[in-house]
C-alpha cells in the first residue's frame, strides 16, 4: 500500500492540537495505514520557536514549513488541509510546491479578492470589525486595532496562564481543554504580527496563488464553511468560488468557525478522507486511461 503525505496548518491562536485532538484520532484503521498525517506549529504558536526579531510575515511562514516538514522528510507529494489563518499559509505553501500538491481543502479561508493596495485594509476591516458584541469579535478588534491594550492583556494573559488554565478548566471541558491552552501559548508579537502580515498583508496576494494553482495544478481544492460563522465572513467561500470554479464548495448548517470541526470531527474526517481517496482513484484511472 503506497503510503500518502497529509500537511496540517491550524489557524491562529492555536496549535498543532487543532488537528490532532480532532482528525488525528478518528482516522479510519485504513486511513491510518494509509496516510501519514504531519500538523504543524506555525511560527510563534504552540511549541514552535516565537522569535523577537521576526515580523512573521507570510514568507517566513512558509520558509519555516519547508524547513521543518518537507525538508527533513523528503516529501515529495501531499494533501494539504488548512484552517482559518492557515488557508493563507497553505495556499502560498501550495503555490510554492505547485508539482507536489495532490488535493487542497480549506477550512473556512479569509479570503478577500483583490489586488489593490487597499487588499489588506478591507481584510481587516472585515475580519476586527469594532464591535461589542459578540464578545470574540470584540475581542479580535481589540487585539487587532488597538496594539499596546491587546500587548497588555496577552502580557497578563500568558504570563498567568497556568492561573487562568486552572481557573478556567472545569468550564472548557477535558474534550477541548487544548483550546484555552492553546490561546496561551503564543506571544502578543507573533500573534499580532501573524494577523497584520498574513491575513491582511497576504490579501492582496491569494489571488495570484489561486491563478498559479489554476493554471499549473490539477490538483483539487475544496472550501468548507459553516453558515453560521461570525469570525469569517460566508462571502469569503463564495468568492474562492467565483475565483476558482473548479472549487468543491460545501456550506455546514448550522455551524460556526469552530463547531465546523468540533463536536462533528468523525464526519469531517470521513469526508477529508474520501476527498484523498477520489483523488487517488482520479490519478489511477488517468495512468489506466494512457
Amino acid at each position: 500500500m503506497t503510503v500518502e503525505n497529509v500537511i496540517f496548518f491550524h489557524g491562529c491562536l492555536s496549535s498543532s492540537s487543532f488537528w490532532t485532538e480532532t482528525v488525528f484520532p478518528n482516522l479510519s484503521e485504513v486511513g491510518n495505514q494509509k496516510y501519514r498525517l504531519f500538523a504543524v506549529d506555525l511560527l510563534g504558536f504552540g511549541r514552535s520557536p516565537k522569535p523577537w526579531d521576526c515580523l512573521y510575515t507570510l514568507n517566513e511562514h512558509v520558509d519555516m514549513v519547508q524547513k521543518s516538514v518537507l525538508s527533513p522528510f523528503n516529501l515529495e507529494s501531499f494533501h494539504i488541509v488548512a484552517h482559518s489563518m492557515g488557508c493563507i499559509i497553505a495556499l502560498a505553501f501550495a503555490a510554492k510546491n505547485v508539482n507536489s500538491v495532490k488535493s487542497i481543502t480549506l477550512i473556512a479561508p479569509p479570503y478577500f479578492p483583490s489586488l489593490e493596495e487597499k487588499a489588506s485594509l478591507n481584510a481587516l476591516n472585515r475580519l476586527a470589525q469594532k464591535r461589542l458584541w459578540p464578545p470574540l469579535l470584540f475581542g479580535s478588534a481589540v487585539m487587532s486595532w488597538y496594539e499596546h491594550v491587546g500587548r497588555s492583556v496577552c502580557f497578563l494573559i500568558c504570563r498567568n496562564h497556568r492561573i487562568l488554565e486552572w481557573a478556567f478548566k472545569p468550564l472548557a471541558g477535558k474534550r477541548y481543554f487544548f483550546v484555552l491552552q492553546d490561546l496561551m501559548r503564543h506571544t502578543h508579537h507573533s500573534a499580532w504580527h501573524s494577523m497584520h502580515n498574513v491575513i491582511c498583508g497576504g490579501a492582496k496576494l491569494v489571488d495570484r496563488y489561486l491563478e498559479t494553482l489554476n493554471n499549473e495544478s490539477g490538483s483539487p481544492l475544496t472550501v468548507i464553511q459553516g453558515n453560521k460563522d461570525q469570525v469569517v465572513p460566508m462571502e469569503c467561500s463564495l468568492n474562492m468560488k467565483l475565483k476558482s470554479p473548479r472549487t468543491e464548495l460545501l456550506i455546514i448548517p448550522n455551524a460556526n468557525h469552530w463547531n465546523v470541526i468540533f463536536g462533528r470531527e468523525q464526519s469531517f474526517t470521513s469526508h477529508l478522507e474520501k476527498i484523498w481517496l477520489s483523488v487517488a482513484a482520479e490519478n489511477t484511472s488517468r495512468k489506466m486511461s494512457c
